[in-house]
């Protein structure tokens, strides 16, 4: 465990002290438990090799998160992937069509993991996020 020594406000440490004992938590719970909610997202479970994108991500503009967001596969993209899937489905992917479906699923996963990222720091910044209802199915 380590120790930090912040200031804060009167009317912030009042606040903090009254929500802790409503919540029946210590101020230093509290305190702990609302610097954990509010840095940015963590991306330690993220490819090493996406490291660095993710990281950028963090000083990027809002409007540049929300179309990292809003990213979609080309329509060509998901059509072949579609098409892979069902002739793997059947058993009749030929060497280099197993790669392109591992391939296209890679990138797939990658776009994936931008736009959760993207929408985290989105929250982060305080931005509304949709809710799944509301995100477009493609």
């Amino acid at each position: 465990m380590q120790r930090l020594t912040i200031e804060l406000s009167d009317p912030v440490f009042r606040t903090l002290t009254h929500v802790a004992a409503l919540t029946q938590k210590s101020p230093e719970q509290l305190a702990a438990q609302s610097i954990m909610g509010n840095l940015p997202p963590s991306f330690e479970n993220a490819p090493d090799e996406m490291h660095p994108e993710l990281l950028a991500m963090q000083t990027k503009s809002i409007d540049e998160l929300r179309k990292i967001a809003d990213g979609q596969m080309s329509q060509q993209q998901q059509q072949r992937l579609e098409a892979l899937l069902e002739k793997n489905c059947e058993g009749s992917l030929s060497p280099k069509e197993q790669q392109e479906l591992r391939d296209l699923r890679l990138n797939a996963d990658c776009l994936m993991l931008r736009k959760a990222y993207a929408w985290a720091i989105l929250r982060w910044y305080g931005c509304p996020v949709p809710s799944l209802d509301d995100l477009p199915l493609e």
